[in-house]
């Protein structure tokens, strides 16, 4: 024999008697708690060198980003003022870097907003040497064979010898390889 349903009252009172688990919520993510404290830690002291470190090659350029690097920034204490740029750098590329000091600062402007960085520390000490994009290297083409080479060779026969049949020679060679 089956048992009724409970009425609309009995229902109510068997879920206040009992105590019901509450459902299961994930915690938020981490990011989401943490932004505004990054945020107000950005605020009080800058971003870093990160983000010039990334960068440094286009502010200083090639040469001297191979010779320097930029280790901190550090905030004024006095309000209003700029801070400074901290930058190790390779033995006597220092008087370079200090007779560059108004570009380098300008392009600091450009990159950090007007005024974040007004003075440059230059401190000797070894640097870590970034390493060169490397372009990938071309494959070198087979030579053509001596059925090719030859018809090659037949096809130039009338002209006269001389840097022009050279010149079409190789340049027939190239199509040859390469025929797109």
């Amino acid at each position: 024999m089956r048992r009724p349903l409970p009425t609309a009252e009995e229902a109510l009172a068997i879920l206040k008697r009992r105590r019901t688990r509450p459902q299961f919520r994930s915690p938020p993510p981490a990011g989401k708690a943490l932004a505004p404290l990054i945020k107000q830690l950005d605020a009080k002291f800058g971003q870093g060198p990160a983000l010039l470190q990334t960068r440094w090659r286009e502010i200083v350029g090639e040469t001297l980003a191979r010779r320097t690097e930029p280790v901190r920034v550090i905030k004024s204490r006095t309000p209003g003022e700029g801070g400074t740029l901290e930058l190790r750098v390779d033995g006597p590329v220092a008087s370079l870097i200090q007779h560059q000091a108004p570009q380098i600062t300008a392009r600091l402007d450009l990159l950090l907003g007007k005024g974040a960085v007004t003075r440059l520390r230059i401190v000797q000490g070894p640097v870590k040497v970034q390493a060169a994009p490397v372009a990938p290297r071309a494959r070198r083409k087979p030579p053509l064979d001596a059925a090719q080479e030859r018809e090659l060779a037949d096809s130039l026969g009338a002209q006269p010898e001389g840097g022009l049949k050279e010149a079409l020679l190789k340049l027939g060679r190239g199509v040859l390889r390469d025929p797109r």
